[in-house]
């Protein structure tokens, strides 16, 4: 659960006072995307930005509803806005369930649900007019960014039609909605043209792209391209970016995906959330795809890409997890090699039918097997990463200062992964790519310097 902070405004100052906004985006990198097109679309309008809730005329509070505890600090990002400004329009996944809200801060300019882009507008437009100026290119083309200029994120699809039984995503934005893959590229080429260099794809079933489209075409440049996970990787792999896929599930035909990184398109990198190995833990999630056979998936596209790193999360604790289902987990992750691995335990979510699928797991017992499962991945991840001292990396640059110089090599992607902490003995900036020869590793971290 991340707050975002605003980007920096390259605008100049305006000769006239324009209306200004405050802005708290929380939740998953799809939210940080519907943020950025309010954003985008509110500074086409005139709008300016302001780094205080009491500097403004009105804050924006795209909430997270995801779990109780994001709810929890989506109502506090709330209640800090009331309490510094007055004037509030909530939105986002939370905004899905306005009675939990409204009884709690009823004074609220309005509240609407998630990838609700116009009512945000309209709300704005009631609360503070905007000021037009219409001699003035307030917007640059890639839109208004909350991510570094070097990176970005692209959301290709809303909602999602599966049913796991501790998600509510689907209650909260709707079945599965594909972008037509023309209009996807090109929002992709114009944030590549603008300096992005690495895409990084989201959505909420990233596989599952396209098939409420039905796998339609559409136009892109001087051809038709179908709105199929191959077909779009395929084309945002010839657009001179790093490519990384997000939330990809393990369905058959994400096999068509690997050879594109063997051969240097895409990144040879999946994030591909599993959640749980034991057949009846994931029978009891309702998880989509044949996750039983997962270690020979795995294991084939290996062979096809040696250098494939997949990262992935885990629920311990989950309601009648027994300590055979655990054990059955951290067999499979010992065999299953992993290069990047995260954990959580499982936590209640007011609606989610994992509630009553089997006994609780005590917090305690919970705590403990989080304990033994990441000190079982922390040494498979201390070897991978070991394996790498010696050879020469790429790395993309993210901050430059006080500190040193921090990247990310193609095996890691931004806040969720590891780091590269890089020494270097001629001048590199945010965003160059760089060649390092890594020196030393820990479980998360490497160290090199540039060649």
């Amino acid at each position: 659960m991340t707050a975002s902070a605003l980007p920096s405004d390259p605008t100049p100052a305006r000769v006239s006072a324009a209306p200004k906004i405050s802005f708290v985006s929380l939740g998953c990198p799809k939210a940080l995307v519907d943020s950025e097109r309010i954003l985008t679309h509110l500074r086409a309008e005139g709008y300016e930005l302001a780094r205080r809730h009491d500097g403004a005329d009105v804050v924006i509070v795209n909430t997270c509803g995801f779990l109780d505890s994001a709810k929890a600090e989506s109502l506090s990002a709330i209640g800090e806005a009331m309490a510094e400004n007055g004037r509030v329009i909530v939105t986002g996944c939370m905004g899905a369930q306005p009675d939990e809200i409204r009884d709690k801060y009823p004074n609220l300019l309005a509240v609407t649900g998630p990838q609700a882009y116009e009512s945000v507008v309209a709300a704005v437009h009631e609360a503070v007019p905007p000021a037009h100026d219409p001699f003035l290119d307030l917007v640059p083309p890639q839109g208004v960014k909350l991510t570094p200029r070097h990176y970005a994120y692209l959301k290709i699809s809303e909602g999602c039609n599966n049913r796991c039984t501790f998600c509510i995503i689907p209650s909260l934005r709707g079945d599965l909605v594909s972008r037509p893959a023309g209009d996807v590229l090109r929002e992709a080429e114009k944030l590549v043209k603008a300096g992005v260099k690495e895409l990084l794809v989201v959505s909420q079933d990233t596989s599952a792209y396209g098939v409420d489209l039905r796998y339609a075409e559409s136009p892109w440049r001087d051809r038709a391209v179908r709105a199929k996970f191959y077909d779009l990787a395929k084309e945002l792999g010839e657009l001179g970016a790093w490519v990384r896929l997000h939330y990809v599930y393990p369905y058959p035909h994400v096999d068509e995906v690997i050879p594109l990184m063997a051969q240097g398109k895409i990144l040879p990198y999946l994030d591909m959330p599993l959640q749980h190995a034991s057949p009846t833990v994931l029978k009891r999630m309702r998880r989509p795809g044949n996750q039983e056979r997962q270690l020979e998936r795995i294991r084939r596209w290996r062979e096809t890409c040696p250098d494939l790193a997949i990262r992935s999360t885990f629920i311990v604790g989950f309601p009648g997890e027994t300590e055979a289902e655990f054990s059955e987990l951290l067999d499979w992750i010992g065999q299953a090699k992993l290069e990047r691995v995260g954990c959580f335990t499982y936590e209640p979510v007011t609606g989610a039918l994992a509630n009553s699928v089997g006994a609780a797991v005590p917090p305690e017992l919970q705590a403990e097997r989080k304990r033994r499962f990441m000190e079982a991945q922390q040494q498979v991840s201390l070897r991978l990463q070991k394996a790498r001292i010696g050879k020469r990396l790429p790395v993309i640059v993210d901050t430059v200062g006080p500190d040193g110089i921090k990247g990310r090599s193609k095996y890691d992607a931004p806040e969720i992964d590891g780091t590269v902490h890089v020494a270097s003995r001629r001048p590199v900036r945010q965003g160059d790519i760089v060649t390092v020869r890594i020196e030393a590793a820990d479980a998360y971290d490497l160290r090199g310097s540039v060649v």
